[in-house]
């Protein structure tokens, strides 16, 4: 009988994925499936950006690259982040990874290992907690609060280090809440890390560019006292509607870039040629479609809230960034992932459950407005006759 080390029966999986796969099969036989569960723009990639591929591919453009990406794409990662945030960053310090996710494996897997904490945010991507189970280190859960508008508290966040900690995961704008933490509380917790000198901070700004309301991004990239042990974890695949091209940056300190480049080496030799040069046109070329596909997700988030908070027994904050609208239903009487997965059987509606986020996430269900205003109407008179029809409480 084949066996496998400990680590494998410990690693997780993101439960979205197994949604999308369950909806598309029901539509194969012929159901009409909205889908609001996984986190994909339904817009298609800019047009200049898929010649920019379609041309490198006509260049000849079709072997290896550098582990750590092109140099013209990591200067311009450098001068994006620069125009962005304010921050200057060597290109040297960028390493192009296949997909945001790479990032966390290669983050956590350096600082994770038996005798260890990281802490991650609850409710939180999935992946964070799975991955530091499978090095073996103890996941310690940042409470991620309704009543703090699911942005993070600096004080409890600072209150759970301890001797043990080697990694903080902070996410803002957040994924499954769409919480956004303010300026101030960012810069309370940055003074406290000045404290905890050996715990490096990585922080997921995949969702940077999508925030309401006047609501301000504020990147752990701008704070000089933690460069040296942060790693800032972005991409392409939200902001450019290109999930499936695969495509993420991660800028690393000094004392980890040559370690992240190893990894690179050993695990994937490099990116996709042609995609990095259309990355490169992403960043590079016109922002139009970026600046209107957030207008339009800031207009379907009015509609999905809305609507929400119309339904009975549930309540929804105004998520302030991401694409995410996250419920609270314990007054409908039903459990989280008992609720998402009816609604999908039941009433058309692929949505997620809030414990595949976390512990935390009872009492919640995540959905994504990445979708059209038509179909998000349509799938909230859904569940609206569904609850209605079968009233738990």
């Amino acid at each position: 009988m084949l066996q496998t080390i400990a680590g494998f029966d410990r690693i997780g999986e993101e439960n979205a994925f197994a949604v999308l796969a369950r909806a598309t099969e029901l539509a194969q036989q012929g159901r009409d499936i909205i889908n609001l569960g996984i986190g994909q723009p339904d817009f298609k990639t800019p047009g200049h950006i898929v010649e920019a591929a379609v041309k490198a591919l006509r260049d000849g453009h079709h072997g290896y690259t550098p582990a750590t990406g092109i140099a013209p794409l990591r200067e311009a990662v450098s001068a994006d982040l620069l125009k962005r945030h304010g921050a200057e960053t060597d290109p040297g310090n960028v390493l192009i990874v296949p997909g945001g996710k790479v990032t966390m494996f290669m983050a956590i897997l350096m600082f994770g290992e038996p005798g260890t904490d990281i802490l991650y945010p609850d409710p939180g991507f999935p992946i964070y907690r799975s991955m530091i189970e499978f090095t073996g280190a103890r996941p310690v859960p940042v409470p991620i609060r309704e009543e703090n508008d699911f942005a993070f508290s600096a004080e409890e966040t600072l209150s759970l280090i301890t001797g043990r900690t080697r990694l903080l995961i902070l996410n803002s704008p957040a994924n499954p809440t769409g919480g956004v933490t303010p300026r101030a509380e960012i810069e309370k917790l940055v003074r406290g890390l000045e404290h905890h000198p050996q715990v490096a901070v990585l922080s997921d700004e995949i969702y940077s560019q999508m925030t309401y309301d006047g609501m301000e991004h504020v990147s752990l990239l701008t704070f000089d006292s933690l460069r040296d042990r942060l790693i800032l974890l972005d991409g392409w695949s939200k902001t450019y509607a290109m999930t499936g091209w695969r495509l993420g940056f991660a800028v690393w300190p000094d004392a980890l870039i040559d370690k992240a480049r190893k990894l690179a080496v050993n695990a994937w030799s490099c990116v996709n040629a042609p995609a990095q040069y259309a990355a490169l046109a992403a960043l590079t070329g016109p922002q139009t479609a970026v600046t209107e596909m957030v207008r339009e997700f800031d207009d379907r988030r009015k509609v999905i809230v809305a609507g929400l908070n119309a339904i009975d027994g549930m309540s929804c904050r105004t998520p302030l960034g991401a694409f995410y609208a996250f419920p609270n239903i314990k007054n409908t009487g039903w459990k989280s992932k008992e609720l998402a997965s009816s609604l999908l059987e039941h009433a058309g509606v692929a949505t997620i459950g809030g414990p595949d986020f976390g512990i935390l996430g009872e009492g919640y269900i995540r959905l994504s407005y990445a979708n059209s205003t038509g179909n998000i109407q349509k799938a909230l008179g859904r569940i609206g006759e569904f609850l209605s029809r079968k009233s738990k409480s």
